[in-house]
């Protein structure tokens, strides 16, 4: 058979069932679209970091820390191993937004940085690694008294160039001028706690010698080849006489971190598309079996003049090849212009990505995998045309064989004896028979509930994902109880001083409930290649995590972080040698629980003496709840303002922004999942409800014949349609509730952040109340508009169809 002879059947078909080839094209599309999207964000994410740490050459491995150190342990350290290819130790001076101010001249407009709750570091440029970056990739150099200032504050303070910045110190204040921004390869995640501002030799050294600052270093390598990097990072940790008192963090962990917000765009992108397209592919089944119900005699008729079945198969194929091919074209030059949107935020943050040949081949793999997905199910679906016999065909214009179409007829003989219609039962005959209608054609109707079941999918679990990010229980994923107001000692030489004032003060204050103190405790563990380190938080954590497995800690045990837990290859009940100071001791690992702080990297202990009487602890952190009727904002700024050498804040605020790299990109996400998931199940509904109203016109004929009225019939067919669209919609919650919590947990788990399991925590008034009643809704418009017209029908050209 001749390719213009299936192009011109395509054609043709295509203009008949115009109405319905669109609402498919339109659902190809969206698939297409968002696959394409998903995979081309990936990309140009991946492709940007890159592009950023080619230019900025960020460390592979670097230790934070703050106290005294010993340089000449450190020069000793790179000098014995060879594997270094450049090493800087980068001195910092930490303030607190407050003590930030700028205004811009010749207006009236000044603020300060309070509202930011991350460490504000001021540094200058490194010589040989980790640079700083202005937006065109080069490495500035700033003069006296001028200031580069972090990408992320421009953005969010509206800071421009020319602006003023003063940073008050004990001696008085810097002035500062504003002279560009500046992208950080290591800093540019919400998910890090500091952020660092470019300045002069001269200044650098005035706001160190002003006071008022928390000095602060980061020990930074980068080797010659990443290999190396694991054995570099064990040796560090097994030097006692290096710096520790700080996050340890690695290249890996850089990247995937600065990854992770517009990744879990894609993500959520290539999600709602893999939905999408199983919602096409079961229209397409629909659709195509209708075709060839409708068109059973033809395809006889065909088969008896001798043309083969492949033939009669390519005939309809062309045409959903033609579709798939357009929707494909169409989504794909959509994606284009939706990703370069999707990406300007982070090509400001990090960098523009470069256009390669992986630019143009991912999305076309992409493309080219719902093409290929959906022509073979197609396939698939035209196999039925070889079982389609002659004789059946051209007599009873079935495509089931005599035995198949009699099984049935037995079937629907059964469930229509089960339907509601015998004597005996009461009810509404109406309602009744639009049951039994369902029940007896379950197979043609069963296509609404599972496009509701997945439309429920797509529009409830990145919710859901949104707002357990953004819950106060998950708190406990962070290493915190749950809090109103924290205060972070650590950036000061009297630690345990400032210790006592802050806790003795917040006991003391009425608007404060159940203040607990906690102590970071530097140990050492042996590891597979040496001794490595070990922060311990000790204190009360009754309801401070939630445990994977075991329980608490009790005197002589320690609970370990997922990620530790793997590190030092131990579990609840293995035995845990700790070593501080020269002296060791042995714990009994009580429980393993899931942190995301420090790098995963924690554990927890109890005090076996009141955290007040700890000495020599890196730092403290001390949680506080607040009475009915205080405002933890308020509180947190007064105890601020009194304690300048206390990082507090309101907890709630501290998670927002922590989170909010995370969060911001999801809630976009979110969005686009709701109203693609409403729209979708408002065009399937429409487009299986024109179908099913042009076959059963001969059913409604017969209904109105034996008495019942248009109001009756109109009335049947959409108590159908809200049946199947609730149960679908029932069937996704619960689906989502169970094997979408677990494929969401797995997907955030495998990014080896500390989580090992993920609970969703839904908004039950949006999840369980406001979505369902939109998607039941959005099939109730349909079944308004579609069957508004049988109203005015003339019922006598049903019968006669």
């Amino acid at each position: 058979m001749s390719r213009s002879l299936a192009a011109r059947y395509a054609a043709g078909d295509l203009r008949k069932n115009a109405g319905v080839d669109v609402a498919l094209a339109v659902v190809l599309v969206l698939s297409a679209f968002l696959m394409a999207t998903g995979a081309m964000v990936v990309e140009r994410v991946f492709g940007s970091i890159d592009r950023l740490f080619e230019q900025a050459k960020p460390p592979h491995f670097l230790q934070m820390h703050v106290g005294e150190y010993d340089r000449a342990a450190l020069e000793s350290f790179a000098a014995e191993h060879p594997e270094i290819d450049a090493w800087v130790v980068e001195e910092m001076i930490g303030f607190d937004g407050a003590a930030v101010a700028w205004q811009r001249p010749g207006t009236q407009e000044a603020g300060d940085l309070a509202d930011s709750l991350v460490d504000n570091l001021f540094v200058t440029q490194n010589a040989e690694l980790d640079f700083l970056l202005d937006e065109s990739g080069a490495v500035p150099r700033p003069s006296e008294g001028e200031v580069y200032v972090p990408v992320a504050y421009q953005q969010r303070f509206d800071l421009r160039v020319g602006d003023e910045l003063e940073v008050t110190t004990d001696d008085g204040a810097v002035p500062l001028r504003v002279e560009g921004f500046v992208r950080d390869s290591q800093m540019a995640s919400s998910l890090s706690p500091a952020t660092r501002f470019l300045v002069s030799e001269a200044d650098h050294a005035a706001l160190e010698a002003g006071g008022g600052g928390a000095p602060e270093i980061i020990a930074e390598y980068r080797v010659t080849h990443q290999a190396d990097l694991g054995g570099l990072q064990r040796a560090y940790q097994a030097d006692p006489a290096l710096p520790k008192n700080g996050e340890e963090v690695t290249y890996p962990m850089i990247r995937l971190i600065n990854a992770l917000s517009d990744g879990l765009v894609a993500v959520a992108l290539m999600f709602a598309s893999g939905v999408l397209v199983a919602i096409a592919l079961l229209n397409l089944r629909f659709v195509i079996r209708g075709a060839l119900e409708d068109e059973v005699r033809e395809i006889g008729a065909m088969k008896a003049i001798g043309i083969r079945d492949a033939e009669i198969s390519g005939l309809y194929l062309a045409k959903y090849r033609v579709m798939t091919a357009l929707a494909c074209v169409v989504g794909g030059g959509l994606a284009v212009a939706a990703t370069t949107l999707l990406t300007r935020r982070m090509e400001v943050s990090y960098a523009a990505a470069p256009w390669e040949l992986t630019t143009v081949l991912v999305p076309l793999g992409a493309l080219a995998l719902v093409y290929v997905v959906v022509v073979a199910i197609c396939r698939g679906i035209l196999r039925a045309v070889r079982k389609v016999e002659v004789v059946d065909a051209l007599v009873h214009g079935s495509i089931l064989g005599e035995r198949q179409t009699a099984r049935r007829a037995r079937r629907q003989a059964r469930r229509l004896r089960r339907g509601g219609l015998a004597a005996g039962r009461t009810g509404k005959v109406d309602v009744r028979l639009a049951l039994a209608d369902l029940r007896s054609d379950a197979g043609q109707w069963a296509l609404v509930p599972v496009v509701f079941l997945l439309a429920t999918l797509l529009v409830v679990l990145p919710t859901s994902l949104l707002n357990t990010l953004e819950s106060p229980r998950f708190l406990t994923n962070m290493g915190m109880p749950r809090s109103d107001v924290l205060a972070d000692l650590r950036f000061t030489d009297d630690v345990d001083g400032l210790r006592d004032d802050v806790l003795s003060d917040m006991a003391g204050d009425d608007r404060l409930t159940d203040v607990r103190a906690f102590a970071e405790v530097l140990y050492e563990s042996p590891s597979e290649d040496g001794w490595a380190t070990l922060r311990v938080d000790v204190g009360d954590h009754a309801g401070t995590i939630e445990l994977l497995d075991g329980e608490l800690p009790a005197a002589g045990q320690v609970a370990l972080s997922t990620l530790n837990a793997q590190k030092f290859g131990v579990g609840p009940g293995d035995e845990l040698t700790l070593r501080q100071d020269g002296a060791t001791t042995t714990a009994v690992v009580s429980g393993v629980y899931q942190d995301i702080t420090s790098g995963g990297d924690t554990a927890k202990m109890p005090a076996t003496t009141p955290v007040a009487d700890v000495t020599g602890a890196a730092g403290y952190a001390i949680h506080a709840s607040t009475a009915p009727g205080a405002d933890p904002a308020a509180v947190a700024a007064e105890y601020a303002e009194r304690y300048p050498d206390a990082a507090v804040v309101p907890t709630e605020e501290y998670t927002r922004q922590t989170m909010a790299t995370m969060t911001g990109a999801l809630r976009n996400a979110a969005a686009a999942s709701l109203a693609f998931g409403v729209g979708v199940a408002l065009l399937i509904t429409s487009l299986f409800l024109k179908l099913r109203l042009t076959r059963e016109r001969r059913t409604r004929g017969i209904l109105s014949a034996v008495g019942f009225s248009r109001r009756e019939i109109v009335a049947q067919v959409r108590a159908k349609t809200l049946a199947a669209a609730a149960l679908g919609t029932a069937l996704g919650l619960l689906v989502a509730a169970t094997a979408g919590e677990l494929v969401v947990g797995g997907v955030m788990a495998s990014a080896n952040l500390g989580l090992a399991r993920l609970d969703l925590v839904p908004d039950p008034w949006l999840v369980y109340l406001a979505y369902p009643l939109l998607l039941v809704s959005a099939a109730g418009l349909a079944a308004v508009a579609l069957t508004a017209r049988l109203r005015r029908a003339d019922t006598s050209a049903w019968l006669r169809s």
